[in-house]
């Protein structure tokens, strides 16, 4: 055994950090979280064309442009202005929108028992046309199962 060792707690090193990856800059930026508010960037243009019909369809169902003066997070130098939005937040015809967290989950969970139903309805007439003769199964189910390796 060595006996002239020195304990790692007394030698001094260096600490070196390790550089930040690179990631690829967010196409859209997030603003900063508020508590009970979720945001969504809603379509204004396609184009170069203006679409009200989708910014009316979003008002509708509680969807409300956030102010540039409440998101100075967001830088805009590059943003392209639309004059009918210019108090808004708005990027690349896509203007940011927030609604209360209750709405977006009651929106989430409609769409979901719309699609529930819609693959409800598909797999009850994949199975009326089943035939006795040659039927069709159905196996949604998984499992684990362990062997002798054998």
């Amino acid at each position: 055994m060595a006996t002239n060792r020195i304990d790692r707690n007394h030698e001094d090193r260096e600490k070196s950090e390790r550089a930040p990856a690179w990631r690829p800059p967010e196409l859209l930026p997030t603003p900063d979280p508020k508590e009970g508010m979720t945001f969504r960037w809603v379509r204004i243009a396609n184009g170069g064309q203006n679409d009200p019909t989708n910014v009316s369809s979003k008002m509708r169902e509680g969807w409300t442009p956030c102010l540039r003066k409440d998101h100075p997070e967001i830088f805009l130098g590059d943003a392209i202005e639309n004059d009918g939005f210019s108090e808004n937040v708005v990027m690349g015809g896509l203007m940011l929108c927030s609604a209360p967290v209750e709405l977006a989950r009651e929106r989430k969970a409609h769409y979901q028992r719309q699609t529930n139903n819609q693959m409800n309805t598909v797999e009850q007439n994949l199975m009326r046309e089943s035939d006795p003769r040659m039927p069709i199964f159905k196996e949604n189910s998984s499992g684990v199962s362990f062997g002798n390796g054998n």
